[in-house]
């Protein structure tokens, strides 16, 4: 025991560390004051004896489990396991929805700008503001250089119809290129995907106007996006939250795909997975081929927008009164009307889109992905309504061409309506 209380007082004198110094001390404390008890029964007379002889027992379970410290006396692999273990504590999951890939084809960028794969041909559009810089920078390109065959980064945006034996129609949103010139900073998709490979992470799950499972892109949840969505019409909000839906073929999945079933209650309802994986577009079936997988499948999906019934009702409702303004006041092309009106004809297929989504909301259809598909202009670009845009967004978009001083000619700049008529000032 004396020995014992020699090492301890030892690796107490020489301990950095307060940790092991708080602990060297306990020791000690706890060693000395057994080895008290130990020497009283030594002073007793000799017919307690055999009860000495018993009694050492406790204090052999203490040594033996006080030693272990001794043994790892600098100590530092401790440290380390515990630093681990709060990071397995932190979420993993920073994962997104997303859509996005490389195509590489014949570009055509004229009155309706479309992109040859193969012997088919699919729509170009883009979205005003800062996706026209890569539009601009695409043309720029192609006439600097005269070669149409480029290698494009793009959103896919798919039409699906309510009618199960009409084909879903696949455009493709321009948000960069990836140029031939190898002194060019690239995109970091140009390491990580090959030609017609995207990137697809969402709900893995049928909709009833598909016949093949889908990835289910949808809106992502932001605090700019939610303070607009407070303030937005019931029709904008339902047009904003609309989901992007990717076919894809994935023999041997390794979970199964979501499936609506009306008869079961919402905790009978099978799992949903949010999965992210690597597809290969094919243009013969304009549907998506599996890869690989990126991550594992999991049932925690990211934060996302959610457009009920009841806000779908109030966007029909909405739609309804509005066309019948523009049909009472003989107007032809008033700018908001127009743009509900395309609302009017999604809303119909997220209606059917809805009953499959997952247990939370039965036959409601939750959000979409990075940018709703909307209509196209006879150019072949996307029709943009500043109405539909997030404050910042806007504020951004007309920042690239007017600076405050000359947007506050338009009104407070507080306000979202200022920004409004400036935006419109550009056009």
């Amino acid at each position: 025991m004396v020995e014992q209380l020699e090492k301890i007082k030892a690796l107490l004198a020489s301990a950095t560390n307060p940790k092991q110094k708080a602990m060297y001390q306990q020791l000690l404390a706890k060693l000395e004051a057994e080895t008290q008890t130990k020497i009283e029964p030594e002073i007793q007379p000799k017919t307690n004896a055999v009860q000495s002889e018993s009694q050492p027992v406790k204090p052999k379970k203490v040594i033996n489990v006080k030693l272990k410290p001794e043994q790892s006396e600098p100590q530092p692999e401790p440290t380390e396991d515990k630093s681990e273990s709060k990071q397995e504590q932190k979420p993993k999951n920073n994962s997104i929805f997303q859509a996005i890939g490389i195509i590489k084809g014949e570009v055509n960028l004229g009155d309706v700008s479309t992109i040859k794969i193969g012997d088919k041909e699919y729509r170009l559009f883009y979205i005003a503001g800062r996706r026209k810089q890569a539009y601009e920078a695409l043309k720029k390109e192609i006439e600097t250089t005269g070669n149409t065959t480029q290698r494009l980064i793009v959103y896919p945006k798919i039409l699906h119809f309510p009618d199960k034996e009409k084909s879903h129609i696949v455009a493709f949103q321009i948000i960069g290129f990836i140029s031939s010139d190898p002194t060019r900073k690239q995109h970091p998709l140009n390491s990580e995907l090959k030609d017609f490979e995207f990137k697809l992470c969402g709900t893995w799950q049928f909709i009833p106007v598909c016949r093949t499972p889908c990835i289910s892109v949808f809106r992502n949840f932001t605090q700019d996006r939610l303070a607009w969505i407070k303030e937005a019409e019931a029709a904008k909000k339902v047009k904003f939250m609309k989901a992007s839906h990717a076919p894809l073929l994935w023999k041997d999945s390794v979970v199964r795909p979501f499936r609506f079933n009306p008869r079961l209650e919402k905790e009978e309802q099978q799992k949903t997975y949010f999965v992210e994986l690597k597809a290969r577009f094919l243009p013969d079936r304009d549907v998506f081929g599996f890869v690989e997988l990126l991550s594992q499948p999991t049932e925690e999906r990211p934060n996302f927008f959610k457009a009920s019934k009841k806000m779908k009702a109030e966007a029909l409702k909405e739609v309804e009164f509005k066309r019948r303004d523009v049909a009472a006041t003989g107007e032809t092309k008033p700018p908001k009307p127009v743009t509900v009106v395309n609302v009017e004809v999604s809303a119909p297929v997220q209606k059917t889109t809805d009953t499959p989504n997952t247990a939370e909301s039965k036959q409601t259809t939750v959000n979409e992905d990075s940018e709703s598909t909307r209509p196209l202009t006879s150019d072949g670009l996307e029709v943009l309504n500043p109405d539909d845009l997030p404050l910042n967004q806007l504020k951004s978009i007309v920042r690239e061409k007017m600076n405050d001083d000359e947007v506050k000619k338009f009104g407070s700049l507080t306000k979202k309506s200022t920004w409004i008529d400036a935006y419109q000032k550009l056009n």
